[in-house]
């Protein structure tokens, strides 16, 4: 593993000296607020022909509309960087110029309406190739428009699952091209965060987990071994992506196996391991560790509840990398103190940004700041004497 260009060596903020309405800076990259739009899969890009895995007004509306509101950064959902990194037929794609081209005009939207724009580049690995979810989301052969699935190892996600291709270390090159080439793509479409995708068991997080992977290779056995893949990623894609732009990685805080009952023999991807991951990421270029969990096993007994995720954030943060919370924040005030109490550097919302695309809007109110709204917006809701009268 060579060397990188080092992360962003400033220091995020001391607890109480910043809130969920504080900007953050990255870089040469400003943010204007703590409150992120999480990347969310839709599954609605175009799926025939040479439109494949391209962005459309759908999509144009759905991530704009946030900007509208209020967020900070808004995260564009998992995109492929080869066509069999795909979870569905219908995801979206940054393997070729067509697709690049075409994020042009989502990226500009929502730059003008005040928001930095990301996206989270992914692999979905022995997970891809599956139907929507609101058709069952099960395993499509190839003669269903399907495709064969790649992994670490020939171990299947679940029973009765496909069993994935296991990957040589050609292919595994081929891989990390193509993150650095969807990279350089995003760049040029006017993106200004690359995330790259580590968690829910996907490519890099099958590689990562001993529970999913087998191999007796430079790429498994060891925790600095399984990492490999993970990091020979970043490097690509720091080549390939401008020193003054954060690089973001998603990692699954844990499996969630380690939390299990005590007669569980299995041992999977932990907290530990995530520090000790996220520390090997930041020396490599990484500016900002997002952290979920799980996904990498169908069975695992998650423990959910309200910012269940959070603590997983804190210890990567407390490690002296900068961590973004994510998973049921839900209160303006539980957001806005997570980041108050040093428990995170950002939050990162999903539903809850469905559920109220004005959100941090409404968070700006009960926090007694003013609110900042598009100036088409402002000029007619600081006019409440005139609320009655016509739009034309």
């Amino acid at each position: 593993m060579t060397a990188a260009t080092p992360a962003s060596t400033q220091e995020p903020a001391e607890p109480g000296t910043a809130g969920l309405l504080t900007a953050l800076r990255l870089r040469d990259l400003t943010i204007r607020n703590r409150a992120w739009m999480s990347p969310m899969c839709m599954y609605s890009a175009d799926s025939q022909g040479p439109r494949t895995g391209v962005p459309n007004d759908f999509h144009l509306q759905h991530l704009a509309s946030r900007a509208a509101g209020g967020v900070g950064l808004v995260m564009v959902e998992a995109t492929a960087v080869r066509p069999d990194g795909r979870i569905s037929p219908r995801d979206l794609g940054l393997w070729n110029d067509v697709q690049g081209q075409a994020f042009g005009p989502l990226t500009h939207a929502v730059r003008q309406l005040g928001a930095a724009i990301g996206i989270q580049l992914s692999h979905a690995g022995r997970k891809a190739s599956t139907d929507l979810p609101w058709r069952g989301e099960a395993p499509l052969a190839p003669k269903d428009s399907g495709w064969q699935s790649i992994g670490p190892s020939p171990v299947a996600f679940a029973e009765g699952a496909p069993v994935p291709e296991e990957l040589s270390t050609a292919d595994i090159a081929d891989v990390v091209a193509a993150f650095g080439a969807a990279a350089r793509r995003a760049h040029q479409a006017g993106f200004q965060v690359v995330e790259i995708h580590g968690a829910h068991g996907y490519l890099i997080h099958s590689f990562l987990s001993p529970l999913s992977n087998r191999r007796t290779d430079a790429y498994g056995g060891s925790l600095d071994n399984r990492a490999r893949l993970a990091l020979e990623v970043v490097d690509a894609v720091r080549s390939n992506w401008p020193d003054g732009l954060p690089v973001f990685f998603r990692i699954s805080g844990t499996d969630w196996m380690e939390e299990n009952a005590p007669q569980e023999t299995r041992q999977g991807w932990t907290s530990q391991d995530s520090v000790r991951l996220s520390q090997l990421l930041h020396a490599r270029g990484v500016d900002l560790v997002d952290v979920s969990s799980g996904g990498v096993v169908p069975d695992a007994r998650i423990k959910g509840g309200l910012g269940y995720q959070v603590p997983y954030a804190t210890a990567v943060k407390a490690a002296g990398v900068p961590a973004a919370a994510v998973g049921l924040i839900r209160e303006h005030r539980q957001a806005d103190q997570i980041i108050a109490d040093g428990a995170a550097d950002a939050v990162l919302l999903g539903r809850t940004l469905l559920e109220d695309p004005y959100w941090v809007q409404r968070a700006r109110a009960e926090l007694g700041a003013p609110a900042e709204l598009p100036e088409q917006y402002g000029y007619w809701l600081r006019r409440p004497g005139e609320r009655s009268k016509p739009l034309n």
